[in-house]
Order: C-alpha cells, then structure tokens, then sequence
C-alpha cells in the first residue's frame, strides 16, 4: 500500500515541504490514515466541506477532546488552509463556556506559541461588541435570534438554586463570546 496522489497532495497543502518522519517509523498506519483523511474523507462525494469550515471543525473537536499536543501540530495546517488568527482565537474563547478554562488554557497557551513562532504579533485585535453593560441584553438577544422569542426571559427563568445558569448562558456564553464580531 503507499499514499494516493490525492492524500499526497492534501498533505502538501497542510504542510508545505514537510517530510514525514512518522511515515518511515509506522507507514502502514501513517498510510492508512492518510489515504482515509486526506483522500477519503475529503473527496467523500455529497460530504464535502469547504476546506476552512472542515479545519475550524478539526480545531474545535480537538479542543473538546483535549487533544492539545494533535491541536499543536495542526493549527499552522489550519491556517493553511485560509483559517485566521482572529477565527482560531474565536474558537478557543468560545470553547470557555463549554469546555472551562482550565480546559481551554492549554489550548490558549499553544495557539499563543504557534502564532509567536508564525511571527504574529500578539495581542490580536479585540473582537467584542458587547460592554460590561450591555452583555447580557445583547447576550440574550443572540438566543433570541437562534432560538426564538421563548428564549427573551430565558436568563431569568428555572428554579432559585440553578437560575444563575441561565443567566451566565446570556452574559457570558452568548453576550460574551458568541456576540464578537468573527464568532459565528
């Protein structure tokens, strides 16, 4: 067995000019995995993603499976395949309200020292639309959008001892995070 063109060309684009060390170490897993995600799965007919949705989804399900060190290795293949600083820091604050933060720093602190050994400057430009003061109204005015009208007094709703967490779901998770303007 040996790569296909396919898989041998999608590899090019992840990684220009890189060698595969792995390849020679364990080729006939590195070639079964490799002609099933870069040719198989890419080329599947009716099941095609465009390139950069396909590499914020990879990033995404790498963070919610704590895959830091696979999250490492592919980010610079994220971006090049067109995914931006801006968008890879959008996913991994978006993660926050789902995952923790003692979950997502790992990922933080690696998507900082890719982008430094890239050249990036760091800080990115801000992103938020929202104020301290407006969070939650516009937080909730997301769900709204996404979910319809029943979600207007939502933040304020469910029993005394858990009602809070509709209310961070508003402010923090949606006014927070889903509001900035390259989350969505």
């Amino acid at each position: 067995m040996s790569l296909t063109e396919n898989a041998k060309k999608y590899h090019e684009r992840m990684f220009p000019g890189y060698e595969s060390v792995a390849i020679k170490k364990d080729p006939e897993f590195i070639e079964r995995f490799d002609n099933f995600a870069y040719d198989e799965v890419v080329n599947q007919p009716g099941q095609e993603l465009p390139d950069k949705t396909r590499w914020m989804a990879i990033l995404s399900t790498l963070i919610g499976s704590q895959a830091v060190v696979m999250y490492e290795r592919l980010l610079p293949a994220a971006m090049n395949f067109d995914v931006t600083p801006i968008e890879i820091k959008e996913i991994v604050y978006q993660a926050t309200a789902y995952l923790g933060f003692g979950r997502v720093l790992p990922f933080l602190d690696a998507t900082n020292k890719v982008f430094e050994e890239k050249g990036i400057t760091l800080p990115l430009e801000g992103q938020a639309t929202t104020t301290p003061e407006n969070r939650r109204e516009l937080g909730t005015q997301a769900q709204v959008d996404i979910f319809g009208e029943g979600m207007k007094d939502y933040w304020k709703s469910g029993p005394e001892e858990s009602r809070h967490i509709n209310y961070w779901l508003a402010d923090n998770c949606f006014g927070d995070y889903y509001t900035m303007s390259n989350s969505h």
